[in-house]
């Protein structure tokens, strides 16, 4: 009698045990497709083959839901603008007829200066614009020069910010003498070649006469 009520006992607590491994294990599934729910899913993720290729041969995907974005459950990513500056001066020095390219990225321009040999300014200023804007986000405005004086002058801002005292009046002005080289072909109908619409040149000109 002894016996049997020791087996029932041991019988009970292994069958409690796995009773409960499994609640947990169903927990934890739970739990798993709630975070994949919310959180970016990338393609490694799906399968570790895909890591076995060198990063730069594999694509890209993540996906995400706007529900994430909402309220302050994700802090949105900010763009490396040193990093951007180093894709698009790498990038420019690569086009045909450029020696040299710098590039300084803002928090809402990008300025390119290069040294070229050719002969076809126009062709080449729309392929040195093209190449900045096809890194930067779209309302970004894109100001370029073949004059390689310029080049000290966008380098003169580099160790400033967007929060530096006057820089927007002084950048303004750079800007300006940049445009009197080739800027390349307008963007679109609504956008100068700059990137620029109507409605951006009216609040340049009214903050300009606020100063």
């Amino acid at each position: 009698m002894k016996r049997t009520a020791i087996s029932l006992c041991l019988l009970t607590g292994l069958l409690s045990g796995c009773g409960g491994k499994g609640f947990d294990n169903a927990g934890q599934t739970a739990e798993n497709q709630t975070q994949n729910q919310t959180r970016p899913i990338h393609v490694s993720d799906r399968n570790e083959a895909f890591n076995r290729h060198d990063e730069n041969e594999q694509f890209g995907y993540v996906r995400y839901q706007k529900e994430q974005f909402d309220g302050e459950q994700q802090e949105v990513p900010v763009m490396k603008r040193e990093e951007t500056a180093h894709i698009i001066s790498s990038l420019t020095v690569q086009l045909p007829h450029i020696q040299e390219a710098a590039t300084l990225v803002t928090d809402q321009e990008a300025l390119v200066v290069y040294k070229t040999d050719t002969k076809n300014r126009e062709l080449t200023a729309d392929q040195v614009k093209k190449t900045a804007a096809s890194v930067i986000p779209r309302y970004y405005h894109v100001y370029i020069s073949d004059h390689p004086n310029h080049m000290q002058s966008i380098e003169n801002f580099s160790n400033h910010g967007s929060g530096s005292r006057g820089i927007r009046e002084i950048m303004s002005g750079t800007i300006e003498e940049m445009k009197t080289s080739p800027q390349g072909s307008p963007v679109s109908e609504n956008e100068n070649a700059n990137g620029e619409t109507r409605q951006d040149m009216k609040t340049d000109r009214n903050d300009k006469n606020a100063r």
